[in-house]
Order: structure tokens, then C-alpha cells, then sequence
């Protein structure tokens, strides 16, 4: 019996390996193509990412919330971190001053996620996100990271300018061929195979682009972690308002994250989460970013997508969560393999997270199907994603005419969507609120941030619930 229980225990602790790989290797990836990082730095942010990354697993699984929820970089993050790169040389800003003011405003948006765990603020900061929001917010989160993924399989680096970037047909064609292997594979395959679309799309994917295209240079076989602080630039570069601004904001909109997570997994454990375990879990991803914005990371946030996993696997345990986190950070510390990792095609690598993205649709239509769709509800909710849309496809040399602390907010899509969304919701004019408006948010079955609708007017114990993303 114990044998099989430990079998059982290491099987399934590859399976939580396997989801935490997928779930972070892009990102690294994508964030020092954006910075212009050479490769033995990129090693370094995919070193610390896979460390990082499995330590938060295991310390919120032992000391946290308690449960089985990948803490992970967060999506909106990432794409605030790309969208900023882009902007950049319309900002006035240099790379590593850019870093360097992300490094401070991530720092401050930590030292903010302890105080709402240690002071109890989850309920307040809940209250803000309605489904009216949050369909505004998951929707153009979709397309703002979407949008990142489709540029990475035409073969577009981020952080190129227009006059830089070239559209390689031959290396979209693979990661289109790509993405939809993995979109079928996870829609009609059985089991296992379905459960591990992901890896399979990114291994295949990998060994078809390097037989077809050949391989990067390779890396150079370090055998020590070349440990540096602030590796996207640090404080003494410069230090831009606006972009410590948005970081602030980001880290706050952030917080809806583990809102989702933990009452996601309420009917998997047969309970709700208690108050003292969204302190907990606040507190523990506040104390990730602070160490986030030293080592040029992109902020954590617990994953929603960790639902859907739980659901398809049926362990709930901790022990083989535990297993997989700790299989995580021990990759991250054999620079061998996350050297080799820096390989990866970043058009394979898009490929098969703009299929796991797509699944945003499909909650931001479940939000909007809360919402009591009269004349005023359906500007509240009309202006902010037009806007925000439009804005996102702005050139940001069109920003440069704004003064210097505007230009981030204004000139990200993202976040002037979800700000309109906020005043607007606080703004009632022409109807009341309706139930399914000003019902709590719950997480649905299946999917990586699916909602299921609760029966309108079902009260739920504080905080209230409202869901971020991944």
C-alpha cells in the first residue's frame, strides 16, 4: 500500500511538473527577448523563474492557503511588462530604464499585496470587481496577450519596432500547424493525452522547428547561476512616474487573482477557503513580487487554470503538488537544463499559449452573461472595451505628444479599459444594479479561467469573490 501511494504520489507529481513548465517557460523567454537580454541573462530570468516558481507552490501549499493552486507569473503582468517595452522608445525611455522603474513600482505594489493580507482589506478591494468588470478586464486581457502570442508565430521578436519587424511566413505556417495540433488534442484526445497537449505541442513543435529551421546558438554550458540583482536595469538608471504608476495599478487589479483561485477550488475541497487563508495567500504573493522586481521577474499570482487541473486529474492532495514544486526549483538550479531551455522557439512556444488564451473568451462571455443587459449596462460595459481596444492598437509614437507621466497609462489599452470599467461601474445612471451584477464571482468547472454562474441572489461568506486571470 505504501509503495503504490508513493507511486502514485511521483506520477502525479510529474503531472504538476509538467503544468508548472508549460505555464512558465514562455514568459522568461518573451520578457528577455523584450529587453534585448543576451542569452546568459535569459538563463538567469528561467533559472530564477523555475526557483521562484516552485518554492511559492510549496510555501503556499505549507504555510499559505493551503491548497493545491500554482502560484505563477501572472498574465496580466506579463503583458503590462511586453506592452511597456513596446512603448518605450515613444516614452523617452531607455530599456533599463524602463526596468528600473518597473523594479520600484513591482517592489511598492508588494509591500501594498502584504498590507491587504496582514489589515484584512480583501473584502473591500473584492467589492470593486463585478462581473461588469471583470468581463471588460478578462476580454481584453485575451487580447492583449493574444495579440503578443500571434506576433511571437509570425516570427516578430517583442520589443521590435514596425520598421524592424519582419513577418516570416514559413515559421508561422509551423506554429500554426502547431496550434491547432494542440487545440484538437485538447478538445477530441482521451486522458493523458489530452491532459498533456501542452508539453506535447511544445516538444514536437520544438524538434520540428530545429529539424526545419535549425537551433539558436548554443548555450554556453555554465555550470554556476550568475546571480545579479535587477537584471532588466536597476533604480540608478533613471526612474520614470508614470511606469511606477502603472505598476502600482497593475499590482492592485492583480489581486482578483487569488480571489478566483481559492473560491475555484471550494468545491473540490468540499469547503470555502477561510478568511485567514486569503490573508495568508495575500501576504505570501506580496512578499513573491517584492522578491519579483529584484530579480526581473514578472509578478505572481495564484493560477486559476489550477481548477480545471484539479478537476481533470481528481488529486487534490498536497504531497504530489508539493513533489512537482519542488522537481520545478530543483531544474532551475541545474543550469544545464534551463540553459538549454533558452532555446525554445519563441514562435512554438506562442503557438501553444495562444491556444490555452483563447479560453479567455469564453469567461468574459460568462460574465457578461451576469450582467442585465439594459441601455445604460450596455454602454458601462461598451466604452471600456472599445476603448481599450482602440488604444491598444494606437502606434505609441502617437502618445508622445502627452506628458511624460501620462503616456504609460494612457497608452496602454489594457489598463485604460479596466479603469474606465472601474469609474464606470461606480457611476449608476439609468438602472439599478442588478443581481446578477452585484452577485458574488465564482470560478466554474473545467478551463483555465472559466466562471460558472451561481443561481441569482445566492449569498456567499466574505470576501467576495471576483476573478482575475492566470
Amino acid at each position: 500500500m505504501q509503495k503504490m501511494f508513493s507511486l502514485r504520489s511521483g506520477l502525479a507529481g510529474l503531472q504538476w511538473l509538467f503544468f508548472l513548465f508549460t505555464n512558465t517557460v514562455v514568459i522568461p523567454i518573451t520578457v528577455g527577448a523584450a529587453f534585448g537580454l543576451p542569452q546568459e541573462r535569459i538563463q538567469l530570468l528561467i533559472q530564477c523563474s523555475f526557483v521562484l516558481t516552485g518554492l511559492a507552490c510549496v510555501v503556499q501549499a505549507g504555510l499559505g492557503h493551503k491548497r493545491s493552486i500554482m502560484e505563477g507569473q501572472s498574465g496580466l503582468w506579463w503583458g503590462i511588462v511586453l506592452s511597456l517595452c513596446a512603448a518605450a522608445p515613444s516614452l523617452g525611455l531607455t530599456l533599463p530604464q524602463l526596468g528600473g522603474s518597473l523594479a520600484v513600482g513591482i517592489i511598492i505594489s508588494g509591500v501594498l499585496t502584504v498590507l491587504i493580507g496582514l489589515c484584512g482589506l480583501a473584502a473591500p478591494l473584492s467589492r470593486m470587481f463585478t462581473p461588469g468588470v471583470m468581463a471588460v478586464f478578462m476580454f481584453l486581457l485575451g487580447c492583449r496577450l493574444n495579440m503578443i502570442f500571434l506576433e511571437g508565430m509570425l516570427g516578430i521578436s517583442p520589443g521590435l519596432s514596425a520598421e524592424e519587424a519582419v513577418i516570416r511566413p514559413a515559421i508561422f505556417l509551423l506554429a500554426a500547424a502547431i496550434a491547432a495540433f494542440v487545440a484538437v488534442l485538447s478538445v477530441r484526445a482521451k486522458s493523458a493525452l489530452g491532459r498533456y497537449a501542452l508539453l506535447i505541442g511544445i516538444l514536437g513543435g520544438w524538434l520540428l522547428h530545429t529539424m526545419i529551421f535549425g537551433t539558436n546558438s548554443v548555450s554556453d554550458g555554465s555550470d554556476k547561476m550568475n546571480f545579479v540583482l535587477f537584471p532588466l536595469g536597476g533604480p540608478e538608471t533613471g526612474l520614470n512616474a508614470g511606469v511606477i504608476a502603472i505598476a502600482v495599478i497593475a499590482g492592485l487589479v492583480n489581486a482578483s487573482n487569488t480571489f478566483g483561485a481559492l473560491k475555484g477550488t471550494d468545491e473540490i475541497y468540499g469547503k470555502e477557503a477561510a478568511t485567514s487563508s486569503y490573508r495568508r495567500s495575500f501576504t505570501i504573493s506580496g512578499v513573491l513580487a517584492i522578491l519579483s522586481g529584484l530579480l526581473g521577474l514578472v509578478p505572481y499570482a495564484p493560477y486559476v487554470s489550477s481548477v480545471g487541473f484539479l478537476q481533470q486529474t481528481r488529486i487534490r492532495e498536497r504531497m504530489p503538488f508539493v513533489i512537482g514544486g519542488l522537481l520545478f526549483a530543483a531544474i532551475g538550479l541545474i543550469p544545464v537544463i534551463s540553459g538549454l531551455l533558452t532555446l525554445l522557439p519563441l514562435s512554438i512556444g506562442s503557438a501553444v499559449l495562444l491556444v490555452t488564451y483563447l479560453r479567455l473568451l469564453g469567461s468574459s462571455l460568462q460574465y457578461f452573461g451576469q450582467i442585465r443587459m439594459d441601455s445604460a449596462n450596455l454602454y458601462r460595459t461598451a466604452a471600456p472595451l472599445f476603448v481599450g481596444i482602440i488604444v491598444m492598437g494606437m502606434p505609441s509614437a502617437y502618445f508622445a505628444s502627452l506628458p511624460p507621466l501620462l503616456r504609460p497609462l494612457l497608452g496602454s489599452g489594457l489598463l485604460v479599459g479596466i479603469l474606465l470599467a472601474l469609474l464606470l461601474d461606480r457611476i449608476r445612471f439609468g438602472s439599478t444594479k442588478s443581481k446578477e451584477e452585484s452577485a458574488p464571482v465564482h470560478p466554474s468547472k473545467g478551463g483555465m479561467t472559466n466562471e460558472r454562474n451561481e443561481s441569482v441572489g445566492k449569498r456567499c461568506s466574505e470576501p467576495e469573490v471576483s476573478i482575475g486571470t492566470k
